[in-house]
């Protein structure tokens, strides 16, 4: 006789009861559940918030860019420390930060 370890039949069931489930089939599902039912952090209210203050900020920054030299030989101080570049730009950008800040904390 051999010593070859006999080869066993296994019988897989296609039939689901609801006893015959795994804890972890259980699991999944609950959290599935529970996952629906999460409120998040932001809502829609805040996003439309954080985008208005990106704008600002993007809107501060187009301000302040610009403004070359006509010419290489003459410097022109009006075209480089004008108002719109040194005063109405940097209050959009912070403006732009403070409706983030409120976006964040607004609940």
């Amino acid at each position: 006789m051999s010593n070859k370890p006999s080869k066993k039949k296994v019988v897989v069931s296609t039939t689901s009861k609801d006893s015959d489930r795994s804890p972890a089939t259980a699991r999944t599902r609950s959290s599935s559940t529970a996952s629906t039912q999460r409120e998040f952090t932001f809502n829609r209210d805040t996003y439309i918030w954080m985008g208005v203050g990106f704008a600002l900020v993007l809107i501060g920054m187009m301000l302040m860019s610009g403004g070359h030299m006509p010419s290489a030989d003459v410097w022109e101080e009006d075209i480089i420390y004008s108002f719109r570049r040194t005063v109405l730009a940097p209050i959009v950008i912070l403006a732009g930060l403070v409706v983030e800040v409120y976006a964040i904390f607004k609940k």
